[in-house]
C-alpha cells in the first residue's frame, strides 16, 4: 500500500479517501496537523499508487489494510478520519484493532442500504449495468459538486478514468457492506465518533447541501449510535478539499475535547 507520512506527535492522525479518489484529496489537512501530529494518507488499493486486482477491492479488504499499516506502523493510538467510501472504511478498521483507536472523524460518509445487503448489491450491479459504468462513474461525481469549477473537473475526469477496472465491482460491495456490516462496524465501536456532514443524498444518488439544523436518516442514524454531528451548510461532497479550515477547526476541537 503506498502513503505518505510526515510531522510528529500523538496521536497520529490516519486519512483515508474515498470511492475512486486519492490521498491526495487530505493535502489541506496533511499540511495543517503534520505541526501537531504525525499524520499518514494512503492510496487503497486500485487507487493512486496502490495496484489491485479486482477481488481485493472490498471494504472488508480496505479495512484490513488500514489496520495492518496502524499496526505495521506500530501506533500505540491513532484517529481514523475517512471521507466517504473511506467513513466505511475506518469504521472497519476500527473493528479489527479498537485498543488502538483513540476516536472516529467521518468526512461526509452515507449509507447505501440498511437491509438485505444481497438484495441492495444486486440492485446496485443493475443501475450500473443499466447506464454503464463511465456513465454511472460521471453522473456519481458531478452530483457531488454544487457549483462549477476546474478541480470540479478534475475530480470527475480522474474519478472516471481511474475506476474504469475496479468500480463496476467495488461499487455494488461498498453498498453490500453498507446493508449488511454497518451496524456491527459501529456496535464495536469503543471510541468517540465526529460527523462532519455538507451534503445529504437520496435513493437515485442525487445529493442536496445542507443547512444548519438539518437532518437526513443517515445523521438520524448517526445521532442514534452516538456520533456527535456537524453541519458545514451550502458546501459539496469533497468537503475537506472545498472547505479545508473549517474542517480542520472540527477535527482539532474533537482531538481537544475527546482528550486525544
Amino acid at each position: 500500500m503506498h502513503f505518505v507520512r510526515a510531522g510528529r506527535g500523538a496521536p497520529a492522525l490516519i486519512f483515508v479517501h474515498g470511492f475512486a479518489c486519492t490521498h491526495e484529496d487530505w493535502h489541506a489537512q496533511l499540511a495543517h496537523f503534520q505541526r501537531t501530529h504525525e499524520v499518514v494518507a494512503c492510496d487503497l488499493r486500485g487507487h493512486g499508487r496502490t495496484p489491485a486486482r479486482q477481488y481485493e477491492c472490498s471494504i472488508e479488504h480496505y479495512g484490513g489494510d488500514v489496520a495492518a499499516l496502524v499496526n505495521n506502523l506500530e501506533f500505540a493510538r491513532c484517529v481514523l478520519i475517512g471521507h466517504s467510501m473511506g467513513c466505511r472504511v475506518v469504521l472497519e478498521a476500527a473493528r479489527l484493532i479498537a485498543d488502538k483507536v483513540a476516536g472516529i472523524v467521518l468526512v461526509d460518509g452515507s449509507r447505501n442500504a440498511a437491509r438485505d445487503p444481497e438484495g441492495a448489491e444486486a440492485a446496485a450491479r443493475a443501475t450500473i449495468d443499466q447506464h454503464g459504468y463511465a456513465p454511472f462513474a460521471e453522473m456519481l461525481f458531478r452530483r457531488m459538486f454544487f457549483k462549477p469549477s476546474a478541480q470540479a473537473d478534475a475530480i470527475v475526469a480522474r474519478a472516471v478514468k481511474t475506476s474504469a477496472d475496479f468500480g463496476p465491482i467495488l461499487w455494488p460491495r461498498i453498498t453490500r457492506w453498507d446493508g449488511g456490516r454497518m451496524d456491527a462496524a459501529f456496535d464495536a465501536l469503543r471510541a468517540p465518533v465526529l460527523a462532519i456532514q455538507s451534503t445529504t443524498r437520496n435513493a437515485e444518488l442525487k445529493r442536496a447541501p445542507l443547512k444548519a439544523g438539518d437532518t437526513s436518516p443517515w445523521l438520524d442514524y448517526l445521532r442514534s449510535r452516538g456520533a456527535k454531528v456537524e453541519i458545514v451548510p451550502d458546501t459539496g461532497h469533497f468537503t475537506q478539499l472545498e472547505a479545508p479550515e473549517t474542517v480542520n477547526r472540527l477535527i482539532t476541537q474533537f482531538l481537544q475535547n475527546s482528550g486525544t
